[in-house]
């Protein structure tokens, strides 16, 4: 498979992951967390999803399409270990969905990544809250949720609070 189909084969699990995880958590009080703007296609897609939901974004420095920045009050700048930590506080029990894509297409990096964050998204997401993840997390309050029947499986992954 060529890195382009990868790529489109990967943001189109992203996208379904993300889809059902709305509809999901559609009765649910509570905000959105991204973990890693990159170029801000998938927090735009967020806005879609949630128009009336505070989406929240951390990442390290703002690299993103200019229209596909969140508001300073909304950005939470800085390394993601650190940041979550710092947040605790301010979104304890508030998130009701979290997306982690913040890899740089290194896969040992990128799971060494999801494991420090993992136990640092507990205290922030609520109970029966998901989280939409690449790569793989494994945590006891994390469940694994069923993918959406045209993601295969370790494509993407998601996951409920528990």
């Amino acid at each position: 498979m060529s890195r382009l189909d990868s790529v489109i084969r990967r943001l189109e699990a992203q996208r379904a992951c993300l889809n059902l995880a709305a509809a999901l958590v559609h009765d649910l009080a509570g905000e959105v967390l991204e973990l890693g703007l990159g170029n801000g296609r998938t927090y735009d897609h967020l806005r879609a999803l949630f128009p009336d939901r505070a989406i929240y974004v951390c990442e390290r420095r703002v690299a993103a399409h200019p229209a596909c920045i969140p508001p300073p009050e909304r950005l939470i700048l800085g390394d993601m270990r650190e940041s979550l930590r710092e947040a605790k506080g301010r979104f304890e029990a508030r998130i009701v969905l979290a997306h982690l894509d913040a890899g740089d297409g290194n896969e040992g990096r990128n799971r060494s990544l999801a494991k420090a964050l993992a136990p640092l998204l507990a205290p922030l997401l609520l109970v029966g809250g998901l989280l939409v993840s690449d790569p793989a997390i494994e945590e006891a309050f994390l469940q694994p949720l069923p993918l959406p029947p045209a993601v295969p499986p370790g494509r993407y992954h998601l996951y409920r609070r528990i």
